[in-house]
């Protein structure tokens, strides 16, 4: 494959990257927003400041190309997001937070995709600095993919605690519904013995 075109591919991915972490950047606000738990929401919300940063370094991408900093409709993330928007409508509480991490996990996992081909193509380049970018980058969203899998560990150990205490107040519930048993027939049946 001739360099050219292996040059335009790599801009092809950095501009499509590009379109989706500033996507990301108008919808992680609203996730955190909606989040139940506090420690999602502030997950999102570190997040949210390293998309941030990710977006800068896409910047840096751009000038070590020699291009203007513009980026082309990424229809994949924009799928992800209104997908993951979706969760936003669920009810509150543990299931709503749940759905949210599966949403984000969607996201993450195409970005992983996402910057590992685009490093894989800079370093084919040889641009060592682009893909030393990049690598950064994907760690990142791979460390974030595995705080969200803690969270909704964490969160099932919850939902188990609270269905296993619903669990209990029910059965309590119908015990103390259930009549007590007479012990007057078994003493009349034992007296005409």
């Amino acid at each position: 494959m001739d360099q050219q075109s292996l040059q335009e591919l790599l801009v092809d991915n950095v501009r499509d990257i590009y379109d989706a972490e500033k996507q990301l950047v108008k919808a992680l606000p609203k996730m955190a927003k909606a989040a139940d738990s506090e420690e999602l929401a502030d997950a999102i919300r570190e997040h949210l400041e390293q998309t941030q940063n990710q977006v800068g370094r896409l910047e840096n991408i751009f000038e070590m190309l020699g291009i203007p900093a513009k980026g082309k409709p990424c229809k994949g993330m924009r799928g992800l997001i209104e997908e993951g928007s979706e969760a936003l409508e669920e009810d509150e509480g543990v299931l709503r937070d749940l759905e949210i991490i599966a949403g984000a996990q969607k996201v993450e996992h195409y970005e992983i995709a996402a910057y590992g081909t685009a490093r894989t193509i800079a370093e084919r380049l040889g641009n060592d600095d682009a893909a030393k970018l990049l690598q950064e980058t994907e760690d990142e969203e791979k460390a974030a993919d595995s705080k969200l899998s803690e969270i909704a560990m964490s969160l099932y150990e919850v939902a188990d605690m609270e269905e296993s205490e619903t669990d209990s107040e029910e059965e309590e519930t119908t015990k103390s519904r259930k009549p007590a048993r007479s012990n007057a027939g078994q003493t009349a049946r034992r007296a005409s013995h």
